[in-house]
């Protein structure tokens, strides 16, 4: 069985992004952001997920993260998009200030009518895309690729600009939840 896209390596830390269905711009409106980076830090505290780096962009999250000694990150990960579809699917029927309700929903229902593991949509696509970081050089690579996704995507001038990243606690030197791991 082929190792790609698979978390091969139990306490590895990994490079992941999560991607919306059909790479809606959800993630612009401060009501789905609240909803996603409550549940990475529900996540944190109590599913043993430690993020190393992170970045949420309009519709897709990178996340340099690790588990917990006895936490799985696969599932730590299918546990954070399974709820967060649910919670954002609710936010978005029952936002009465969301103008792209209808295309929104339409398209989700349509992307959850091609796999039978949806129940009626599907938020996220499938995949988490993990890459494992076994070097300092690959995870320096993928830090910078990171924290430069909004300087890349033209959103601001300077990573430590975008306010939905952790480039701000590496550039300021602050660890807190957000460690800054070398690896050997």
């Amino acid at each position: 069985m082929s190792s790609k896209y698979k978390f091969i390596d139990s306490k590895g830390v990994y490079f992941t992004t999560s991607t919306l269905v059909g790479w809606i711009d959800l993630f612009t409106r401060d009501v789905y952001r609240n909803i996603v980076l409550d549940s990475l830090r529900y996540c944190q505290q109590h599913q043993g997920l430690q993020i190393h780096a992170w970045v949420m962009m309009t519709n897709h999250i990178h996340l340099i993260c690790s588990a917990k000694e006895g936490n799985e990150l696969g599932q730590v990960l299918r546990n954070f998009k399974s709820f967060t579809a649910m919670k954002l699917i609710d936010a978005i029927v029952n936002n009465p200030k969301e103008s792209r309700k209808e295309w929104m929903l339409d398209l989700m229902e349509k992307y959850g009518k091609q796999s039978i593991s949806n129940h009626r949509f599907q938020c996220w696509q499938h995949e988490n895309q993990p890459f494992l970081l076994d070097s300092t050089l690959i995870y320096m690579q993928r830090l910078n690729y990171t924290h430069y996704n909004p300087v890349t995507a033209g959103f601001v001038t300077e990573p430590y600009h975008w306010k939905y990243s952790s480039a701000n606690e590496y550039f300021n030197g602050i660890t807190g939840l957000l460690p800054l791991i070398i690896l050997e």
